[in-house]
This record gives structure tokens, sequence and C-alpha cells, in this order.
């Protein structure tokens, strides 16, 4: 469906060529401090035509707050946001009657509803995520606010190429140093949002040597969660690493999640893996290693909450493809439109709002529980199961 989240809710709305693009936010808390600007920030930086590594579709992407605020603070009601759309060329998708673009969403949706969006992509368009950019913004300003949470994602890998900390593991030491001091503005320094320079030198040129050969390259983009609260997620279903995957996956072009160690800890012995416990300055515990990623049993446990995210390249390239007709005769496409030729450098602020919609809700449902179990008498210490040594 298109809403996120279970006390926390985002429905989206909108397509690639139509009116205008948003959501709907319901469960945002009163009192929260909230202007368009707060939001702009965000979606300034998925905006497409930033440079000429993306689509150069010319979207001022400036978001307006239709309902649920007065006087610059949030009133616990429903908060309309809209993003008009003003560079909409539809004709640029005529083909797409005749052909289903290969690895595209035309003829999945075509046999799903029975119809389908005549221009661009419908609801798999990339315009899609302003709603979703715009509502995680709100979350991760009351995140930032009361937590202190900080969530900084970039970019890992360009097609074959890969930061020099990549090669040994999200859990190596590099990495860890790495995911403890990254921040937006160190990404943010050039186009390609990777914080190795040489790397983003490297990745720009692979780029641009696809998007001029009318092709597309994929990526992955890292993200960490620093200062989540403890407690985060539930034991089964909803583990908070499943809800993550969950929140990820559902980003339009990704194709792998992993958290933590990731596929790279099964390399590993237990006793490589395990990450031993310590008293903190508080006299609370913390984990002297971190390859659980901040999530042990499926709930956090206060460390820093890191994954990875993999983009597969942008399926509509303007190069000839020999496909076939709906009709299925087969024949030559011969896309248009304009579209990224690596989305992960825009990616890059998708997957910080879509972590912040997870934890907004993840915490609202804890703070419902602490809340509620807080009316009652205290639990008799034999029932906690903890036993001085």
């Amino acid at each position: 469906m298109s809403t996120f989240g279970k006390v926390f809710r985002v429905t989206t709305y909108g397509e690639s060529h139509c009116k205008s693009v948003g959501c709907i936010i319901d469960g945002v808390p009163p009192g929260l401090s909230l202007t368009e600007e707060d939001i702009q920030v965000q979606l300034t930086r998925r905006r497409p035509g930033q440079s000429n590594l993306t689509t150069p579709r010319n979207e001022k992407d400036r978001v307006a707050i239709e309902s649920g605020c007065e006087f610059g603070y949030t009133l616990g009601t429903p908060i309309c946001l809209t993003v008009q759309n003003q560079d909409q060329r539809p004709h640029d998708y005529s083909e797409t009657d005749f052909y289903p673009r290969p690895s595209h969403a035309d003829w999945t949706y075509l046999k799903k509803y029975g119809v389908k969006a005549s221009s661009g992509g419908g609801r798999s368009s990339a315009r899609e995520t302003i709603g979703r950019v715009a509502g995680g913004a709100v979350a991760e300003k009351y995140l930032t606010e009361v937590y202190g949470v900080e969530i900084v994602a970039f970019v890992s890998s360009v097609g074959e190429i890969d930061m020099p900390t990549s090669s040994e593991g999200m859990s190596g030491e590099a990495f860890q140093k790495l995911l403890a001091t990254i921040t937006r503005e160190q990404v943010d320094q050039n186009t390609v949002r990777c914080p190795d320079q040489e790397t983003a030198d490297r990745m720009q040129e692979e780029i641009l040597a696809c998007s001029s050969e009318k092709n597309s390259t994929g990526g992955i983009v890292t993200c960490v969660i620093r200062n989540a609260p403890v407690g985060l997620g539930e034991p089964c279903f909803d583990k908070l690493e499943a809800m993550l995957a969950h929140a990820m996956l559902s980003i339009p072009a990704t194709k792998g999640f992993e958290v933590g160690s990731g596929f790279s800890g099964t390399r590993l012995k237990g006793s490589e893996h395990n990450d031993a416990f310590e008293a903190d300055a508080s006299g609370s515990l913390r984990t002297k290693t971190n390859h659980s990623g901040g999530i042990q049993g499926g709930i956090s446990n206060g460390e820093s909450i890191y994954f990875r995210v993999a983009f597969k390249p942008p399926a509509t390239i303007s190069q000839d493809q020999q496909t076939a007709t709906y009709a299925g005769q087969d024949g030559i496409l011969a896309a248009r439109g304009r579209h990224d030729p690596c989305v992960v450098p825009r990616a890059v602020p998708i997957v910080e709002t879509m972590a912040a919609l997870t934890i907004m809700d993840a915490v609202m449902q804890q703070n419902a529980r602490s809340a509620t179990s807080a009316k009652l008498k205290p639990v008799p210490a034999e029932l906690k199961g903890i036993k001085p040594v």
C-alpha cells in the first residue's frame, strides 16, 4: 500500500507527471517546532538537476505545509505536505504505449491493475520518494531535538569502484571510525556524495562515462544512525533490522540490504563475531565491538546502527534495446526521457529519511509501551531475571 508506519504514519501520493506529489503525516506529536525550511533541506538534497551526474529534469521541489501547523508549531493533527511538479514532459514516454521498458515496472503494473500511468513510471517513479523525504524530515526533526539522533548516509560504491575502507567489511576498524565521525557536510563536499575524494573522482568519471554511452550503473549507499535510544524494535516479526530492511527495500531500484557485519560476518567464527559487554561511564553496559550493528535480538542496544543498501543500475536507458511489444512482437525500444545514469548520489537523503521514519515509528511504539507500563506497580526484582555474581 502507500502508507508506512504504525504510529507515525506517512502516506505518499502522486505520480511522475501529475500536478503534484507529497504526503500526509499522521501521528506527529503536538508542539514540535516546524517550518517549511526544516523540510526543504532534505528535499533540496534529493531534487533532480543538481549536477551533470543526475537527470536534467529541472524541478525546484519547494514544499508547502498545507495543514497541521500554526505559528510554526505542529498541532498533533494530520500534516499535509505538497510539492508541485513543474517540469513535466509526458510526451517523452509515448513509446511506452507500445513497449514495456526492460526491467521497469510497466509490465507488472499493467498486469496488477489492468491500467498503467501513460507517462513516466507512475508510482514506481522516483518522484514518489518526495513524500517519503518530506515525511522523514519531520521525523528526523523530532528525533534530533529529543534524543540527539544523527543519521548520515553516503555513497560507498559505484559499479566496481569501492571506498578503500569498504574492503575489510562494515565492521572493520577503519570503517567503524568513519561511521563514528562522518557528517553530512563531509558527504556533500562532492556531487557523488562519497566522503573519500579520490574515490569520488573515480566514481564521477564512471557515472559520466555511463551517461555518455547512454547507459547506467548501480552502487551502494551506507548509512549510520547514532544515538538511537535503547529498546527499539520487537522480538519477532518487527525486529528493528527487519523494519529497516522493509523501509530500504521499498525505495525504488533497491536490490539488497545488510546490517552490521552483514554478509562478510558469515566468514567469522563466533568467538570473533560476538560483541562482549563492558561497563560505560554511567555504570550501564555497552559493547566493546559492534559487529551486531547496534541491534541484538531485533532490539536496539544503544550502539550505532549501521547498514548498506544496494541499488541496481537505473532501468531506463537511452540505448536501443532489442525487446518485445505488449503484443509480443519483437522490436527495438529507443527510450527517451530524462533519467539518472546512477541513482545513488540522490538516494542518500532518501535512505536517511526512510531510516528516520523507521526509528521514529519505533520510538513512538516503545514510548507508548513504557508510558503504559509506568502506571503499574514496580516489577519485583526476582522477575527481572538479574542476579548478582
